[in-house]
């Protein structure tokens, strides 16, 4: 009896804490995003090591020993260490390893240079500079590998050889024309960009006077820059590295155009090689490899940062910058800078849209000159008789789709963001919150192709209430959303960190529910961040390929996987017709939204 009193109490306080959850919007959101981030992203890698320790039915063509639905690592041993494994896995992990390295270090040359010649001296022509770096980024990164076939191709794959063997009578060699040397390079001009901005913004934001202190007390130009602004632009550095390393290691289109023609494999294309194979579970393995490779990157990216913390000076209040004079070389520099981006990121495109309107590649006259690729019918002289794009019912069958999926999956992406970065900004204190923001992140860690193989497993058949949703659009939207929810995420957070409790509080007061206070209160301070969201979204889910590739089938097919088919097909017109038409999209909705949405990526950068 003596007890009962106090177990009532302990009952009514669970009861009022209970009560008043189910009451507070930050919980229901905050529920309704755990449970979705646990279905869509913690769930799928769990499944996904279980299949690589157990038996499937289909295992029986492999060895007479399978025993289905039993625990096994021989999934894990063929994998790792039988007869196959050096083709297998090893040589894929060395190729990409080695690539990821030396795509991350010739990116952090070229964009740290260029962000340093843009934000610390005194050289003419930042702005066009600055536009002419921004432009790889707009492209598919394997835009610019079919733009170095056209240059560099040799015929040991056949089909028309390249401009430069047209000209000069004489073929590159193999290792010019593909694999590991034209993969680092391409790879290289697309993501030097991540450098550019990263570490323009670092050094736009770093006060001068430390350089000018370190000057007046006799040190050098060269020991300025080893002693005081490197260790300052230090964690720009090691994340940009970070960032194009994991980017580079998993890439998928670049690897499969430059690579597999001379049968140099990296982990993502074996990846995609084994699916197409059936085999599955080892599939599992390598994406599960690619993952782990990938989270100690970006682990190892922490610790340095950590260790280094020491070193962050740089102040984020305004201040005076006296950019470093170059003299004589201003002009020579301004003029090398200017003519060597043109030559990586204009040129490409224009002979890209040159080679549209040739009807015999390689062939540069006027009697040449033709629609045929854009806008003829069939004719069985001409690509086996494939159609001018525009004229293909395929192409217009992409391209709603393409549109269709970047649209919507944009807006949900970008109100998905908001919402869970309103538990992560207002729950920053709660488990809850913490949660939300450590899960949401996540899928950063996972590569797209690995993601792609999980949810093909994952969505193959109903379950529950959902529906088996491969082979439809909903899943390509699904996954471009999740894919890109770390920024979302962040974005939303961020901007919602910004508008005070005390206008929520004061609308509580006013008798406002929490939907009118998110529509009429948080939807419209926020509006920036969820514009920029928005475009950056949609761009990245135009030129996307690698997120897509395996869940395509011809009834979901988009832009990007026609241009990739067309590539394997040898019709070179075609897919740079399509590329073309990607192309005026993305840049179209990137000048919209620096025009209408404020969303300029290089903003604070090149003096603007």
């Amino acid at each position: 009896m003596l007890h009962r009193p106090a177990l009532h109490a302990w009952q009514t306080r669970w009861l009022n804490r209970c009560r008043n959850a189910l009451r507070n919007p930050l919980y229901l959101i905050g529920a309704a995003a755990l449970l979705f981030l646990a279905y869509t992203i913690v769930w799928p890698v769990l499944h996904m090591i279980y299949t690589t320790l157990v038996w499937r039915t289909q295992d029986a063509r492999l060895t007479a020993a399978a025993d289905p639905g039993h625990l096994t690592f021989y999934h894990w041993q063929r994998v790792l260490a039988s007869d196959i494994s050096w083709s297998l896995f090893y040589k894929p992990v060395v190729n990409a390893l080695s690539v990821g390295l030396s795509v991350s270090a010739v990116s952090m040359i070229l964009g740290c240079g260029l962000a340093w010649l843009v934000t610390r001296t005194d050289i003419p022509f930042k702005k066009t500079i600055t536009f002419l770096a921004i432009i790889p980024y707009l492209l598919p990164s394997w835009m610019l590998s079919q733009a170095w076939l056209t240059f560099f191709k040799n015929s040991k794959i056949g089909g028309t050889p390249g401009i430069l063997q047209s000209l000069l009578h004489v073929a590159p060699p193999d290792w010019i024309s593909y694999g590991y040397v034209p993969i680092v390079m391409t790879l290289s001009i697309h993501d030097s960009v991540y450098f550019f901005l990263l570490v323009g913004a670092a050094l736009s934001s770093m006060n001068s006077q430390l350089e000018e202190a370190a000057e007046m007390v006799g040190a050098g130009r060269l020991q300025v820059l080893r002693r005081i602004v490197f260790p300052l632009v230090l964690p720009s550095v090691l994340s940009g590295f970070i960032l194009i390393f994991t980017k580079a290691v998993s890439s998928y289109g670049v690897p499969a155009l430059l690579g597999t023609p001379v049968n140099f494999y990296m982990i993502s294309t074996m990846l995609y090689s084994s699916m197409r194979s059936r085999l599955t579970t080892e599939a599992n393995v390598l994406s599960l490899t690619l993952m782990l490779i990938s989270i100690g990157a970006i682990y190892l990216n922490q610790r340095l940062i950590g260790r280094r913390r020491s070193y962050v000076t740089v102040s984020g209040k305004g201040s005076s910058v006296t950019y470093t004079t170059l003299g004589r070389w201003k002009l020579p520099a301004a003029a090398a800078t200017v003519i060597g981006m043109v030559i990586v990121a204009v040129v490409p495109l224009l002979v890209l849209l040159l080679q549209t309107f040739l009807l015999k590649d390689g062939s540069f006259n006027a009697a040449n000159l033709t629609l045929h690729y854009w806008l003829g019918g069939s004719d069985p002289s001409i690509n086996t008789g494939e159609k001018g794009v525009l004229q293909n019912p395929i192409f217009l069958l992409a391209l709603k789709n393409s549109l269709m999926i970047a649209g919507i999956a944009s807006v949900i992406a970008a109100v998905m963001g908001l919402l869970f970065g309103y538990v992560v900004a207002r729950g920053k204190n709660t488990a809850m919150g913490r949660l939300v923001d450590q899960l949401s992140f996540f899928p950063y860690f996972i590569p797209g192709i690995s993601l792609a193989a999980i949810y093909i497993t994952m969505f193959a058949k109903p379950v529950l209430f959902i529906p088996a949703l491969y082979g439809t659009i909903t899943i390509i939207i699904l996954i471009t959303v999740v894919k890109e929810l770390p920024f979302t995420v962040k974005a939303g957070g961020a901007s919602l960190m910004q508008i005070g409790n005390e206008l929520e509080e004061a609308a509580v007061l006013g008798g406002a529910s929490w939907f009118t206070r998110f529509r009429r209160l948080l939807l419209p301070l926020s509006r920036k961040s969820l514009l920029s969201a928005f475009i950056l979204v949609f761009i990245g889910a135009m030129k996307e390929m690698e997120l897509i590739i395996m869940l395509v089938t011809p009834r979901t097919e988009t832009l990007t996987t026609l241009t990739f088919y067309y590539v394997e097909k040898g019709y070179e017109q075609l897919t740079n017709v399509v590329l073309m038409i990607i192309i005026a999209i993305v840049v179209t909705v990137y000048l919209l939204a620096v025009k209408f949405g404020k969303a300029d990526l290089t903003k604070g950068i090149g003096g603007q």
